[in-house]
């Protein structure tokens, strides 16, 4: 495997983040006739269409095991189409409640989780991070990006809140930065999540932080790549958000998220670990190796089945496609799902907006035009109201919140621009759902 695709999320597809907004341009004087279309049988024949040539024996450079899609419409229950199995010699169909590993989609969880802290009172967007973990208040920052580990300089400005929710605080990220500082990250095991049993080089190298307030203690005194709130670079934010939640609710950060989050939403099946009992259910990862896909993660000897060195809010969590859209439903609905409310509606509101500082400048993963909120990527213009982001693995998740759809992918695969998949989703995704708006009522 090339040095490129061994970084998980570095190798995500720079273009797939731009086709994310597949449904832009959909108008609020729709909505008569989205209504309509959730009486309609089928939803999204383009997208099953894809679907069906993925896993089965169609054209597609690289045939898959198995896909789950949805598309769910302004207070409606999700369709969703699955088709093939779990892994190519794991005979259990593929379904809305298999497991998958869903990598960075965890931070938008744990970005919006941050702002039902703010929506209470207990944390302020822009509180300087120092205020709640001191370690955080004497920052250095690299002279030069990526380059040497003692020409540094002080931070002239505090990390806060919002940096560490928008990925403006100039901490470094072990898959993406090179050189001295990736080094000294991975040798004090700031990992960004866990992917295998298999030892890869790189990657594993050194075992992750035992515990999420010791990764917290020694990612402080790594220096900084930028100065706080000048540059969007993909990082460690969000995993640093979960030592800060932990520390002002007073619980840790995964018995956090599932009391107050998973629990009441009915999201049963999303957690940083596999019972072994559940173990069936799990998907099989796999590494492409041009048009080959290699087995990295299996449920039998999955790395998830264990407990991991910590709960990774930037890519720790194990969900399924019927808790995911749980999850986009609250966010669509405003913290309320089954006629209880879960989270504040300003905690909702405010995170799916653009929270990025002004005047900072975006890097190639999140182009011009785009906003950034609590953990995901925030449409502008016509695609305004649009807010979710991806994982390693092939999976992707997006809200409509002007328009209440929501829509979802998930396969299982790394990195997830080794094949088309992703941008022919959009394309067809959007088709769909064009096609359903200008059905005559």
């Amino acid at each position: 495997m090339s040095p490129a695709r061994e970084r998980l999320e570095a190798a995500v597809d720079r273009r797939m983040l731009l086709r994310m907004a597949g449904i832009a341009g959909v108008g609020a004087a729709f909505m008569p006739r989205l209504a309509w279309a959730a009486a309609q049988a089928e939803t999204m024949p383009r997208v099953r269409a894809l679907v069906e040539r993925w896993t089965g024996s169609g054209d597609a450079t690289g045939t898959l095991p198995g896909l789950v899609a949805s598309l769910a419409l302004p207070g409606r229950e999700p369709e969703f189409v699955a088709r093939g199995s779990q892994g190519f010699t794991d005979g259990t169909p593929i379904s809305p409640d298999s497991l998958f590993r869903i990598y960075s989609m965890t931070k938008p969880i744990t970005g919006i989780m941050a702002m039902q802290l703010v929506a209470e009172g207990r944390l302020g967007l822009d509180q300087p991070v120092h205020e709640i973990l001191p370690r955080f208040a004497q920052m250095r920052v690299q002279d030069r990006y990526d380059g040497s580990l003692t020409a540094l300089h002080p931070a002239p400005r505090a990390i806060t809140i919002r940096h560490l929710l928008t990925h403006t605080s100039g901490l470094g990220y072990s898959i993406i930065q090179t050189g001295p500082i990736r080094a000294l990250m991975q040798s004090r095991g700031l990992a960004a999540g866990q992917i295998s049993r298999i030892k890869v080089p790189g990657l594993t190298d050194a075992p992750p932080a035992p515990s999420l307030a010791l990764f917290a203690d020694r990612l402080a005194d790594v220096p900084l790549v930028y100065d706080p709130a000048t540059h969007w670079s993909y990082s460690l934010g969000l995993d640093l958000m979960g030592r800060v939640i932990e520390v002002v609710a007073g619980r840790p950060f995964d018995v956090y998220l599932r009391e107050t989050l998973f629990e009441p939403a009915g999201m049963t099946s999303t957690a940083f670990q596999v019972p072994a009992a559940q173990a069936g259910r799990l998907t099989t990862n796999y590494a492409a190796l041009g048009s080959v896909l290699v087995p990295i993660d299996e449920p039998g000897n999955s790395v998830f089945l264990e407990k991991p060195a910590f709960p990774f809010g930037g890519a720790g969590l194990v969900s399924t496609p019927r808790d995911y859209d749980r999850f986009l439903r609250l966010l669509a609905q405003r913290g309320m799902i089954d006629g209880k409310r879960v989270l504040a509606e300003s905690a909702v509101v405010t995170g799916t907006s653009d929270l990025l500082p002004p005047g900072v400048a975006l890097s190639a993963m999140l182009p011009a035009g785009s906003g950034f909120g609590a953990g995901g990527r925030v449409g502008k213009g016509a695609e305004s109201g649009l807010f979710g982001w991806s994982g390693a693995a092939g999976t992707v998740g997006m809200v409509d919140m002007v328009r209440g759809l929501r829509s979802q992918l998930f396969a299982q695969f790394m990195p997830p621009n080794a094949y088309e998949l992703i941008p022919q989703f959009q394309n067809a995704l959007k088709a769909d759902v064009m096609a359903l708006l200008e059905t005559p009522l």
